[in-house]
């Protein structure tokens, strides 16, 4: 549900890792060269990163680093609409592999709030995890009024529309078409469009396609299975086709693809 470590006590630092919980990642001093996905980001003093329930990531290097890791779920966080869309607002926790290192002025807004949850998840008094959820929306609230004072355009997520993000990444095994998710969210695929286009400029499914390609891409660099086992964990019957899909969306086989960055 909750988790938080140190850098030093944090399992497998440098082991990539695949967890079902959206991660914060704060680097109080030092320097510490981190991968998400195939990204590769360099965090240093008063620094943070947020992680994508489902992106893997590892510490790559670490220099004289001091830092903690926040991880929780999901449901932890979220329960009703407004929730759901603080996660996701202005792109911080992003299902589009959009991670970036974004710089604190003031460390004590994150500081404060981490310091806070580690005290209720130790002593756990009376109702700490209402407690702990107020610490983690301080932060993002904070986070996002950086990204705002920085100048970066507001994002506004819809609800409707990070909840079909999440249908789609909970069921890439299925291979369910758009409109089963229309029918779950107890929409229409023309809605879903909708809400695709104004948040991405893509229709849903496009979107639905960018997704599979992202998680394709992880299968093949930190996996040991061939395309085909790939093919088949992501629902395709046919593992030509598959491979067809890959290209048309990458330009590279996923043959190739694994042989180039395969760890």
């Amino acid at each position: 549900m909750i988790d938080l470590y140190t850098f030093d006590n944090y399992p497998e630092l440098q082991k990539p890792k695949r967890q079902m919980k959206y991660t914060l990642i704060w680097c109080a001093k030092g320097s510490a060269t981190l991968v998400v996905d195939d990204k590769e980001l360099l965090l240093t003093n008063s620094q943070l990163v947020t992680i994508t329930s489902g992106q893997i990531h590892y510490f790559k290097k670490i220099s004289k680093a001091d830092g903690t890791i926040l991880e929780f779920t999901l449901d932890f966080i979220c329960k009703d609409d407004n929730d759901i869309e603080l996660i996701f607002h202005n792109g911080l926790f992003c299902h589009f592999d959009l991670n970036e290192v974004i710089t604190v002025p003031d460390r004590q807004i994150i500081k404060g709030p981490l310091k806070l949850i580690g005290e209720e998840l130790l002593n756990k008094p009376y109702q700490y995890l209402i407690s702990i959820r107020c610490g983690i929306e301080l932060m993002l609230v904070a986070i996002n009024r950086i990204k705002v004072n920085r100048g970066d355009e507001i994002y506004k997520p819809d609800a409707l529309f990070l909840k079909f993000l999440e249908l789609v990444r909970s069921n890439f095994s299925s291979n369910f078409p758009l409109s089963h998710f229309a029918k779950q969210l107890r929409t229409t695929e023309a809605k879903l469009n909708e809400q695709s286009k104004l948040h991405t400029g893509k229709t849903a499914q496009n979107v639905m396609y960018g997704l599979v390609i992202s998680e394709a891409k992880r299968l093949l660099t930190y996996k040991d299975l061939t395309v085909k086992e790939v093919a088949y964990e992501l629902g395709f019957n046919d593992p030509f086709y598959f491979s067809n899909f890959f290209k048309k969306h990458t330009q590279i086989s996923p043959k190739d693809y694994k042989i180039r960055y395969a760890l």
